[in-house]
């Protein structure tokens, strides 16, 4: 047992006759655990890259609500008439009357006339 650790610890594995089947098994974990870590990196940046994106679609978000609601009080018939009244442009006491236009009709021709009487 004591011969046993003192050649682990000396690492007489690795200088060994057969050393090289133990030095592929050590490349091949060495380079497996630099993927792990590598994907660990990737993994941690696209979250932080999601994190940030959720914060600037929030406050995108509120910022439209903001806008909007600016918005439908500068649209307001009591907000335009007082900006208006800087102008001295007065809302018109009399209310609107809807304008009808009626087709005038056309002239027909001779043969026009004639498919009628067909």
């Amino acid at each position: 047992m004591k011969n046993g650790i003192y050649s682990l610890l000396k690492a007489k594995f690795l200088i060994s006759d057969d050393a090289l089947k133990n030095w592929k098994f050590i490349v091949f974990l060495v380079i497996l655990g630099m993927m792990a870590i590598a994907n660990n990196h990737q993994y941690d940046a696209k979250n932080y890259r999601i994190t940030e994106l959720n914060n600037q679609v929030k406050e995108l978000r509120s910022e439209f609500v903001d806008r909007r609601s600016e918005l439908m009080k500068l649209k307001m018939e009591s907000t335009v008439a007082k900006k208006m009244e800087v102008r001295e442009i007065f809302p018109s006491e009399v209310p609107p009357v809807k304008i009808i236009v009626e087709k005038k009709e056309t002239k027909k021709s001779f043969w026009d006339k004639l498919k009628i009487w067909q």
